[in-house]
């Protein structure tokens, strides 16, 4: 068996380059320890298939790297901290395009769907200091978000949430008057449909050997997986609503699973008279990631808003 390369193809300021540590990672989170074993290749690694080691894992990651605390209940989705890590970077990166290269600090950023994890305010405000508001549609995921929030002294003052009440709306009720966002962020649900989320739930776990009852090593709830026509769907849904909010919100943006999908989402865009559309391709490991970014603000209109 050949042993895999220790290659990093993260984003240069993530901060999980190269191979875990995992002395590091259990002296900054010692319930790490008993997880910890050598794998086949003779390294110190976890079970990838167990949940509660991947639970672990996080929480050692958000300790050791952003001095966060981090608890999720069982069965809510358990995000791979370094690729979300890459999101924030590269937004990073395309609002400094904006600002002359240089990364603007003082910001003010929507996750939509942050989930009970809330993965993407607590990166972004830990790396940046940008100011998040968090929606959900769930009371529950809002809850658990605002325990993770509470639980980190001060960072109830960089990051906010509210609850998506109207179910048929991404915006609508959650970017209040008069409010201005420097860029939004979305991680959507991917699948289109239970029956489809189960059946590729059930691969991933043939594929970490597990029996078919096996739990899902990354959890996650109905809203966390899918959505009616998943992806394209929602994603189609916040660019019709994005020209509503085209003065209140500098960047949109969306990670984009699937590749296919790009060419619509283009053409709807075009069709609306987006002044610039960027395709930000990022890479984790061998698998392949992106966001669509799009705006109805000319360059110098976004420089003045970031240099306010």
């Amino acid at each position: 068996m050949n042993k895999p390369a220790a290659t990093s193809p993260f984003h240069p300021r993530n901060r999980h380059q190269g191979r875990y540590d995992f002395a590091a990672l259990t002296a900054a989170h010692p319930p790490l320890a008993v997880k910890v074993r050598p794998n086949g290749y003779g390294e110190l690694s976890v079970d990838f298939a167990d949940p509660e080691a991947v639970m672990l894992l996080n929480q050692a990651l958000l300790k050791l790297f952003y001095n966060l605390n981090w608890q999720l209940p069982a069965g809510y989705l358990t995000p791979p901290v370094p690729g979300r890590a890459d999101y924030v970077h590269a937004l990073a990166d395309l609002l400094a395009s904006d600002n002359g290269g240089v990364v603007p600090r003082d910001l003010d950023v929507m996750d939509i769907g942050c989930g009970a994890n809330c993965i993407y305010p607590l990166i972004g405000n830990a790396e940046y200091g940008w100011r998040f508001t968090g929606t959900d549609i769930t009371a529950e995921a809002i809850t658990v978000a605002g325990q993770i929030v509470a639980s980190n002294p001060g960072l109830q003052r960089g990051v906010r949430l509210r609850r998506q009440k109207k179910a048929s709306a991404i915006f609508a009720g959650v970017v209040h008057k008069n409010e201005r966002y420097h860029a939004v962020m979305c991680n959507p649900p991917f699948h289109s449909s239970a029956e489809e989320a189960a059946s590729v739930g059930q691969r991933k776990t043939r594929n970490l050997g597990l029996g078919k009852n096996a739990p899902l090593n990354f959890g996650g709830h109905h809203n966390e997986l899918w959505c009616d026509g998943g992806e394209r769907k929602f994603v189609g849904q916040m660019i019709a609503e994005s020209v509503t909010h085209s003065d209140a919100i500098i960047w949109f943006t969306s990670l984009v699973s699937r590749k296919e999908n790009l060419p619509a989402l283009r053409d709807q865009l075009r069709d609306l008279d987006a002044y610039e559309v960027r395709i930000i391709e990022m890479a984790q490991g061998q698998k392949q990631s992106r966001f669509i970014a799009w705006t109805f603000q000319p360059p110098a209109t976004r420089a003045k808003r970031l240099k306010r």
